[in-house]
């Protein structure tokens, strides 16, 4: 793996960590508005989304680029393409389908569907967590 990899590797893995197990639990211990930290660690997530999204890219791109198609049979491509895809579907499926709710105002059904897309989000979120420390654990190369 070269440094460049390593340091996108690094900067988003290590971002995934930092901001939903340090910051977000942080923040909705610290602030007694709950409905701030959740809009706060909305914010962050977004960002981290989209900054996950350039380094999953460019890790592919260069994953291709050093090994051409046979980077289609290794885990680890696929491995990238799933988190991408999982990062899609939290910014651009459940997150807007959570703020629609949040509009509504959360009670009763709404409140529920709610608990539900965020659920599925969190789950998505541990996937992505984990697949991300094994590509750190057993590198981007065999």
């Amino acid at each position: 793996m070269n440094i460049i990899e390593r340091v996108l590797l690094t900067l988003w893995i290590g971002s995934m960590w930092a901001i939903g197990y340090l910051a977000v639990p942080v923040l909705f211990h610290s602030l007694d508005d709950r409905i701030l930290a959740g809009m706060l660690a909305g914010k962050m997530f977004s960002i981290l989304n989209f900054m996950g999204l350039l380094c999953g890219l460019l890790l592919l791109l260069g994953l291709f680029y050093q090994q051409g198609r046979a980077a289609l049979s290794g885990w680890r491509s696929w491995l990238l393409l799933a988190m991408l895809l999982f990062i899609c579907v939290a910014e651009f499926i459940l997150q807007p389908q959570m703020a629609a709710l949040k509009q509504l105002g959360l009670s009763g059904d709404s409140l529920q569907q709610f608990r539900w897309l965020h659920g599925i989000s969190s789950s998505l979120f541990l996937v992505n967590s984990l697949a991300g420390l094994l590509l750190i654990i057993r590198g981007l190369h065999k």
